[in-house]
């Protein structure tokens, strides 16, 4: 909004950069390090065009957007829009991709293809593997070998590419000082954090102080931001919320584990607006408000640093199975949003 205020304060100004060629586009800071999770279509019958999806991002001043795997649509629409891109590779597909071919052949059709006019940010190789499954097997193989064929399409230090994990990987996580990750979740992400570490690329999380309350009995007040005095001390540090608890447990099992140099980017994090109890139109809206205004900085332990978040989900999903996954939407389904939320 700044920029567009100068050009109408000061329009000799804006002649001038012009004339000199320093017109450009803006980097994603502070509140604009905020991004929407898109699931498409196929968790919900009742959505906007992709197009229309495109618009209302754009509308409201979203500039990233998460989605969870690559389809001709989206991508034909995101193109020259200026929205950064998470593009996910699903977990059933991460067993084909650990053939290096087939990997190649995926960049080819889904990222190098579309690649001179969207704005791929993130590969998201997997999400929230379960490291004990068949399938976390496959996570770092394929992850290898998609860097690989990003890396011979000259699109390395445009791309980075990671996996998606949750906070149940963390054995410990109370005080965050004490985070460590599981003796299970070891030997799964220890290769994927030297991996991350030696490409420069971030740990990408979802985080959900809602989960911490409704299967760990956290406090209401801790997890929406409203807690009114400090709930965790850890040394000189002070923890009034849960999502700068988990953050910060997180960041010290990666110290424990060589991965001190990452930066984690929250990927998903949401409440639900129905479904139980806690589930409620008022604490949702409450979460959202006060995340999106607390990112701006940091944590206790890395202060300072605007956070980039992922709000999870820009629309209600009518077909999840579970019922209080139908209900993360920051949008109904009409596009008229849920809450009175400023992406800005």
């Amino acid at each position: 909004m700044a920029s567009f205020y100068a050009m109408r304060k000061k329009p000799s100004m804006v002649a001038i950069l012009l004339l000199l060629g320093l017109w450009f586009r803006p980097e994603h800071t502070g509140a604009q390090s905020l991004g929407v999770c898109y699931g498409g279509h196929g968790n919900a019958n009742n959505l906007p065009t992709e197009s229309e999806v495109v618009s209302l991002c754009t509308t409201n001043n979203i500039g990233r957007i998460r989605i969870y795997s690559p389809y001709t649509e989206i991508l034909q629409v995101l193109r020259d829009s200026n929205i950064d891109l998470i593009v996910g590779v699903p977990n059933d597909s991460l067993q084909a991709l650990a053939n290096l071919s087939a990997a190649a052949d995926w960049v080819q059709r889904n990222i190098k293809d579309y690649s001179s006019n969207v704005e791929f940010k993130y590969i998201a190789v997997g999400n929230e593997v379960n490291p004990t499954s068949e399938t976390a097997q496959f996570v770092l193989p394929a992850m290898q070998n998609i860097y690989k064929a990003i890396t011979d399409a000259g699109l390395q230090n445009q791309i980075k590419v990671s996996t998606a994990v949750d906070t149940n990987l963390l054995g410990v996580f109370d005080p965050p000082s004490a985070g460590a990750f599981s003796d299970n979740a070891r030997p799964f992400i220890e290769p994927i954090i030297s991996f991350l570490v030696s490409n420069g690329a971030p740990l990408l999380a979802n985080i959900y102080p809602y989960f911490r309350v409704k299967y760990n009995n956290q406090p209401v007040p801790y997890a929406l931001f409203t807690a009114t005095e400090v709930v965790v001390h850890d040394g000189q540090l002070e923890y009034r919320n849960l999502f700068d608890a988990l953050m910060d447990a997180l960041y010290s099992a990666l110290e424990k584990r060589n991965g001190g140099s990452l930066k984690i980017v929250v990927s998903e994090s949401g409440w639900p607006s129905a479904g139980g109890a806690v589930e409620t139109i008022e604490n949702a809206g409450t979460y959202y408000r006060n995340l999106i205004n607390h990112v701006k900085g940091g944590t206790p332990k890395r202060p300072a640093k605007a956070i980039e978040t992922y709000l999870f989900a820009l629309f209600d999903e009518n077909l999840k199975t579970e019922e209080i996954e139908r209900h993360f939407g920051l949008f109904y389904p009409s596009k008229q949003p849920k809450y009175n939320v400023n992406f800005n």
